[in-house]
């Protein structure tokens, strides 16, 4: 029998040691977050006071940026502290916190990303009856059913993770909580959890992946039928930006899965996890609005009346 003390702070060594690379990597965070959370309240007010964004597919574009909001705020700003400060040391409670929210978050994005394939695939296959079958009530269901099986899906292993024990080590090589540096420093029997934790990922990619792939393959097959080529670009933009974060969004989770080497893992992890938890975050809304017109529309007219109230505003005052 061992004395155990348990654990109450990691410590996250972070990207790297060099000082210059870390004011580099704190710019370069800063920047995306801060452009991250920019660019999705903007679809989140838009969305919410224009009136011809009010479709089931600006319905869920505006969940998906108050998700990818919570999302990159759960990992970036605890890592731009420990860059400014250099203090690496989190609380166990903290830490905790951080993995749940990450986790429950990411599984979220990939309920929802299948569902916003299942709306373009009934306004393209079936677009007479699109306004019935997504009604918003249905639209409602939708988001609360991704929330609802996110937390099914995490409690099970989750609820095994909180029994770990950290007694040998509390350094964790990355940047955030993560599951995976976390199995590694513990000195409880992870095999179980390990398995939990591949099981439930690998069950969440599968499931939403077909859930993603089956709707485009009837919507390719509608989209080549139709007669005019003007038609189906059309038809195709409408689904382009989709696709995008799509890729992005499951091409991450390849990587991870690809089984690298013990050597390049760590990397790779920490590359994922930057690409998921900032660029993506980022890149998202502008990948939304500047493909779409309705958007991009609804965006320069809210611009317009801003000045015209500003002007007003600066004539009354004279």
């Amino acid at each position: 029998m061992r004395n155990h003390t348990r654990v109450t702070r990691f410590i996250l060594l972070g990207l790297t040691d060099d000082p210059q690379l870390q004011v580099l990597i704190f710019i370069f965070l800063l920047v995306t977050y801060l452009l991250s959370v920019t660019g999705n309240l903007t679809i989140i007010t838009l969305t919410t006071f224009n009136s011809q964004m009010k479709s089931a597919m600006y319905f869920f574009l505006q969940n998906f940026s108050i998700l990818e909001i919570s999302f990159t705020t759960a990992c970036i700003p605890r890592f731009l502290y420990s860059l400014s400060t250099g203090d690496r040391t989190i609380t166990y409670n903290d830490c905790i916190g951080q993995l749940f929210f990450a986790i429950y978050l990411g599984i979220i994005e990939f309920f929802l990303l299948a569902i916003m394939s299942y709306d373009r695939y009934v306004a393209i296959c079936k677009p007479l009856h699109y306004v019935t079958i997504m009604s918003n009530r249905v639209c409602r269901r939708f988001v609360l059913c991704c929330w609802v099986g996110g937390l099914l899906i995490i409690l099970p292993p989750f609820s095994i993770f909180l029994n770990l024990e950290f007694c040998d080590s509390n350094v964790i090589d990355h940047f955030l909580c993560d599951a995976s540096p976390l199995l590694k420093i513990s000195c409880t029997d992870t095999w179980i959890m390990e398995q939990m934790v591949l099981a439930c990922a690998l069950m969440t990619l599968t499931i939403t992946l077909m859930c993603v792939l089956l709707p485009y393959i009837y919507i390719i097959k509608t989209i080549l039928k139709f007669p005019s080529v003007k038609q189906r670009q059309k038809a195709f933009s409408t689904c382009s930006s989709h696709m995008i974060v799509v890729s992005i969004t499951y091409g991450g989770c390849l990587f991870v899965y690809a089984n690298p080497s013990a050597k390049d893992e760590v990397a790779i992890n920490k590359g994922v996890a930057m690409l998921t938890t900032s660029i993506a975050p980022m890149l998202n809304p502008f990948i939304y609005t500047l493909r779409n017109k309705q958007a991009k529309q609804a965006f320069s007219d809210s611009i317009k009346n801003c000045t015209i109230l500003s002007l007003h505003h600066e004539n009354v005052q004279i």
